[in-house]
């Protein structure tokens, strides 16, 4: 920092001092207007060094100083004082810069012509690199960027370059980031902000996008009659197991009280007394009943035999004898013999 005053100072000391020594061999105590205008203006030139010789870098911005052409070295933001006419001061943003490109024509692996644009964001990490290493960094960045879009897009279809902007923005950055690092700049983040078909392939597109909704639509209407189908079917199978169920249910009970009014029934005629006689009786009574009917032919069942010799026991019981002591008791008839049908004729 007190470097580039020492010149100034000893040029105001080399003017000065012949002055000072004229007023010392004269003896004179006061001083002239030579004097005075000497030291005047070596004061002067000594104030318009040092406002030369004062630069100040901002915040956010690096200083390259150079002499006679060369880097001495980078300061950073403050006050800082150079030797004027011999070291220059070159001022480098550091903060992260936006570079916007203009639409550029890029062919796809499937022979589409597109319009890309993009924009680049990027920061200089290293002022000397950035100044020495490359001349034009903005015009270096867009040209690099627009190369690297090309081979990207070259390698892929239009469908892919659509659905796969993530992936174009990630590569496009790794590349640039890497060949940019020897120019001291740092690649943060890259956006491709419109890919523009042409206008033929817009309207194919807009109609496949129509048909495939429809197909979307329809797919999922079948869906929905299906499912639809299969809730009633689950429904109707429910209904006729519950329904099956009740009516076993209902059949089971019905049996049940049916059971307890037999067995009701069958307790009360115990306990009445009622026995075997009392029944045959009241078969005769309906066996007479039946007799009275219109009927012309009355076919008794086979059981009546049995009914018979009920009915002998009734009568032997009415003359005090004992059943079946009577030998005039009247026996019920042998079962006849099954009837065996002769075999059909041969060739019948």
């Amino acid at each position: 920092m007190i470097g580039p005053w020492l010149p100034a100072a000893a040029i105001v000391l080399a003017t000065a001092t012949p002055a000072w020594a004229q007023m010392a061999d004269e003896g004179s105590v006061g001083l002239n207007w030579g004097t005075i205008f000497l030291v005047g203006g070596g004061l002067l030139l000594l104030f318009i060094f040092a406002i030369a010789s004062t630069r100040i870098v901002p915040q956010g911005k690096a200083g390259v100083i150079e002499r006679f052409g060369r880097y001495v070295k980078t300061e950073q933001a403050g006050l800082v004082m150079i030797m004027p006419l011999v070291t220059s001061l070159r001022l480098v943003s550091l903060k992260e810069q936006v570079d916007e490109y203009k639409p550029q024509h890029v062919i796809t692996a499937d022979n589409v012509g597109i319009q890309i644009d993009a924009v680049l964001f990027f920061q200089i990490v290293d002022a000397v690199k950035v100044i020495y290493e490359v001349e034009n960094y903005f015009t270096a960045l867009e040209m690099l960027t627009m190369t690297t879009l090309r081979d990207i897009i070259g390698e892929m279809t239009l469908d892919e370059c659509l659905t796969s902007r993530e992936r174009i923005n990630a590569r496009l950055r790794s590349v640039l980031d890497d060949a940019t690092a020897k120019w001291g700049i740092k690649v943060n983040r890259v956006e491709i902000r419109a890919i523009q078909p042409p206008d033929e392939i817009q309207i194919a597109m807009e109609k496949q996008m129509r048909a495939e909704r429809d197909k979307r639509a329809r797919i999922l209407e079948a869906e929905g009659e299906r499912q639809a189908a299969i809730l009633r079917a689950e429904g109707d199978k429910q209904a006729v197991i519950l329904e099956a169920e009740g009516e076993r249910q209902a059949a089971a009970l019905s049996a049940q009280g049916h059971a307890q009014a037999y067995r009701a029934l069958f307790a009360g005629i115990k306990e009445s007394g009622v026995d075997n006689k009392v029944i045959t009786i009241r078969y005769l009574e309906a066996l007479e009943r039946i007799a009275n009917g219109q009927a012309t032919k009355l076919i008794l069942p086979y059981e009546a035999t049995g009914i018979l010799s009920a009915l002998t026991g009734i009568v032997s019981a009415m003359k005090g004898e004992p059943d079946g002591a009577s030998a005039g008791a009247v026996q019920p008839p042998p079962s006849p013999p099954p009837t065996r049908m002769p075999p059909p004729p041969v060739g019948s």
